[in-house]
């Protein structure tokens, strides 16, 4: 099974190719314990995971696969999940640290908070994984998490594809971005600029309302783009960084009668991304699969918990700091109405999920199965 572990990582590390996002830090909800084998002072993986609002991965997808992977190698695993709290995210990380966890794996609320995390497990001479989040001036041993620029990338070519099969010339494109706090939202952004800026240079498209949303909150971010369009009317793409925001960017376009005309982007392939590309609500979504993304973290977890040292051939510089961080890169993949059934295929989103009520026809209609 170690070596079946191994395989895995192997794929993960040499691949060339998280919106996940976070609530509010003033949140007062309790932190939870999502799954657990291991228990405080067992020798274990501890794992701490942000909230369950933001993406339905935080809260279903990354416990469940950790934990398979973790109970496929037969070492202990601790997972929590801090529910938006940022303080909440601390304690946990100095309960696990003080609680005789042998790794830790975090995916950060922020990089202060994080930052603030990590220092505690390297005092202890805790190894530690970045997952998904790249935790700035943190230091951890290892990241794990997709080419995120990569992703910004492929959603300005889905929006731009949108555009041109619906024959819109010189639009105005809106950006609605993730959370200034989330190194992701980052790269994201610098991906989608690298495709349309030279649009904007070469006045293909006009620049509309560029804005980012605070903690990636989905009511944040409906009543940003509603003063968006206030602003600018004439608004007829958006670029959103995730499948919640999109949502909430549709709702908006729902309520002017224009859901449907105005190519609207997404991340996560959640079901709700996913049932508004089958509407034709929204463009496309990035399908990120955090199955091989859990995998290849529980393999380094697992190695380092042995005592082992896991090789990882590519690194990232943290902005901030300027070091190199070994970083274990998958490849993200877009997603538009011709491919939905391949996420269904997969069995990352189940088809009694996604097709139910009038999604039913539309799953039939575009070979979802």
């Amino acid at each position: 099974m170690r070596k079946k572990l191994l395989a895995v990582a192997a794929v993960g590390l040499m691949a060339s190719g998280g919106m996940t996002a976070c609530d509010d830090a003033d949140s007062s909800s309790e932190a939870s314990s999502t799954t657990t084998s291991g228990s405080s002072g067992e020798a274990r993986v501890g794992v701490i995971l942000p909230d369950t609002k933001s993406s339905q991965r935080w809260g279903t997808d990354d416990p469940k696969f950790l934990k398979e992977a973790f109970d496929a190698a037969g070492v202990p695993v601790e997972i929590k999940n801090a529910e938006g709290d940022r303080a909440a995210f601390q304690r946990i990380g100095e309960e696990m640290i003080n609680g005789g966890v042998k790794v830790l794996i975090i995916a950060n609320l922020d990089s202060i908070t994080g930052k603030a995390v990590l220092d505690k497990a390297r005092a202890k001479k805790i190894p530690t994984i970045d997952y998904d989040r790249l935790t700035l001036n943190g230091g951890a041993n290892y990241y794990v998490s997709f080419d995120n620029e990569r992703v910004g990338e492929l959603q300005a070519y889905g929006l731009t594809k949108c555009l041109a099969d619906a024959g819109v010339r010189n639009p105005v494109v809106a950006e609605l971005n993730g959370s200034p706090t989330d190194n992701n939202a980052t790269l994201f952004k610098a991906g989608s600029t690298s495709v349309l800026q030279p649009r904007y240079d070469n006045a293909e498209y006009t620049k509309g309302p560029d804005q980012s949303v605070p903690d990636w909150d989905n009511e944040e971010g409906g009543k940003i783009f509603e003063q968006m369009i206030q602003q600018q009317p004439r608004i007829s793409a958006v670029l959103a960084a995730n499948d919640g925001l999109a949502g909430a960017v549709i709702k908006v376009l729902r309520k002017k009668g224009l859901n449907g005309k105005v190519p609207v982007t997404g991340q996560d392939a959640t079901v709700e991304g996913l049932r508004n590309i089958l509407t034709g609500d929204q463009c496309m979504t990035i399908y990120k699969k955090i199955k091989p993304e859990a995998e290849t973290a529980a393999s380094l977890a697992v190695q380092l918990f042995k005592g082992q040292e896991p090789v990882v051939t590519s690194q990232i510089k943290d902005p901030e700091s300027g070091a190199y961080v070994r970083f274990a890169k998958l490849p993200p993949e877009s997603i538009d109405i011709t491919t939905v059934r391949n996420v269904v295929a997969d069995g990352f989103v189940a088809k009694k999920d996604l097709c139910t009520g009038k999604y039913a026809k539309l799953c039939d209609r575009y070979g979802v199965e």
